[in-house]
């Protein structure tokens, strides 16, 4: 078997109005919180195997983007 290196990004940010919470995986968005809408979105294309984040990635997002807001405040 072949030894393939992958990379696995996380990303958050805030500003006073607006905020991003997203997961890439090799430079693709597999995850992201849509905070209008309330819910995560995985934009997965259909023809690959679909990954799924565990039950309360959005609401740990939300705690993110909390503390991301706070720490703008310091």
């Amino acid at each position: 078997a072949a030894d393939v290196l992958h990379e696995d990004l996380f990303i958050n940010g805030c500003s006073d109005s607006d905020g991003e919470d997203m997961y890439t995986l090799d430079g693709e968005e597999i995850w992201y919180a849509d905070f209008i809408n309330k819910r995560g979105v995985e934009p997965q294309p259909s023809f690959i195997d679909h990954m799924t984040y565990v039950e309360g990635t959005y609401e740990q997002a939300v705690a993110n983007q909390q503390v991301c807001r706070a720490n703008l405040k310091n």
